[in-house]
């Protein structure tokens, strides 16, 4: 399989230089074509997420340099920015890649799933437009089913390894049933986002979100159907709240332990969760003295995170045992594939010899000639026939002192010593 990847990653570029050389939806399916024609690619597809972009291109004994040149061109970059964060496979190495993005042991989160989906989004936008070929469709559905079984035989994507999810994870052991819970948010930034967004996932029951600046607090809630409120009615807010999470920039604690005290008794000893996700800390320490009070620091968060990595690492070292095996079955069920011509043009020319020989035999029976005489020439001809390019080929080899072919010869008949 002629198989070239050229790429860049959050390994070897900076975000500033991944986001140059992204395509964006609109833009992908020109570029497919373009490509294609440009550096004439027999078969190509384009991978390119907010942490890669990756060209899979086959072509017999192609040059990177040409990729990387259009590359460059066609996003407007110097080739002296790019070159440098480039990174290329081919052949066995290019197919381990693709099938190690696939199950997320490339990723920058170890593990995680979104990339399956943008690898199969990217098949098929190279399908839609006529690009992918048998080689890379033959790829794509092996990578699909590996992917499958890495997921169900290891524990890769099993553990939480985000604040936002693990706090959503935490909160879910507390309460049974989160459609049943009230959330109070503290904060508009991007993490609160994430974490609006991973408890909306889970169902809550209603969202508030409280911020010093109400306007980006209405923003966020517009879209997860929350409620913006000002950051002075926290106090008031917190009775009805069962889960809390902060994440602001004061430089000093906005929950103290007497206001969380009042909240606890005004919900008559209810426990609620509370995530306190800043730097320096929304809520003081002393919080966590209460009873019905269950609070996690971003450090208690990072612990979990952590015990969770390492076992996505223990889980990755069986994922790419795994995926050894998957290269090498891939490998030789295309050397079984690439047979399968030669056979079927071995088995053409030989029926054509046997079909021209019979119908000569049966024109001379049909003349009234003497069977025997008939069938004996009909199996002398045919020998001779098939015997005679061997032949020739045999006797050059010998003289251009290729003894590999008359060894293979003498394999493949199973000649031996004659005794």
């Amino acid at each position: 399989m002629d198989l070239l990847i050229v790429g860049v990653n959050h390994n070897t570029a900076p975000i500033a230089l991944r986001e140059k050389v992204a395509f964006t939806p609109e833009q992908l399916c020109s570029a497919l074509v373009d490509l294609k024609s440009d550096q004439n690619l027999d078969e190509l597809a384009i991978l390119s997420t907010c942490n890669r972009t990756e060209i899979y291109a086959i072509k017999k004994d192609l040059d990177p340099d040409g990729i990387i040149d259009w590359l460059a061109d066609y996003h407007e970059l110097p080739q002296n920015q790019l070159v440098d964060s480039i990174y290329t496979h081919r052949d066995q190495f290019a197919i381990t890649h693709i099938i190690r993005v696939a199950t997320g042991l490339d990723s920058m989160v170890l593990g995680e799933p979104q990339i399956l989906g943008q690898l199969k989004e990217s098949f098929a936008s190279a399908q839609d437009n006529k690009v992918m070929g048998k080689e890379l469709i033959r790829l794509s559905q092996h990578t699909y089913r590996i992917a499958k079984q890495v997921r169900t035989q290891t524990a890769i994507g099993q553990n939480t390894v985000s604040f936002a999810s693990t706090t959503v994870v935490l909160a879910s052991q507390l309460f049974s049933d989160l459609s049943n819970c009230n959330v109070l948010l503290v904060g508009a930034g991007e993490m609160i986002e994430l974490v609006a967004r991973h408890l909306r996932g889970a169902n809550v029951r209603k969202m508030v979100i409280a911020n010093r600046t109400v306007a980006n607090a209405n923003q966020l809630a517009e879209e997860f159907d929350a409620e913006a409120v000002p950051l002075s009615e926290i106090s008031t807010r917190l009775t009805g709240a069962d889960i809390l999470v902060t994440s602001t920039s004061s430089n000093l604690p906005i929950l103290g332990k007497g206001t969380v005290e009042r909240a606890v008794k005004s919900r008559r000893h209810k426990p609620i969760f509370m995530v306190d996700l800043a730097v320096p800390r929304d809520i003081e320490p002393e919080v966590n003295d209460l009873k019905d009070v269950y609070l996690y620091s971003i450090d208690d968060l990072q612990q979990i995170i952590d015990q969770n990595l390492s076992s996505r690492e223990e889980a990755a070292s069986e994922a790419e045992s795994l995926i050894d095996q998957a290269v090498h079955d891939f490998q030789q069920a295309g050397k079984s594939l690439a047979i399968v011509d030669t056979l079927v043009r071995f088995r053409r020319k030989h029926d054509e010899i046997k079909t021209s020989e019979l119908d000569k035999a049966l024109g001379r029976l049909q003349k009234g000639d003497d069977p025997e005489k008939v069938l004996t020439t009909l199996a002398n001809q045919l020998t001779n026939k098939i015997i005679h390019t061997p032949s020739v080929q045999m006797k050059q080899a010998k003289m251009e002192g290729r003894d590999d072919i008359l060894a293979a010869i003498e394999s493949l008949y199973q000649l031996g010593d004659e005794e």
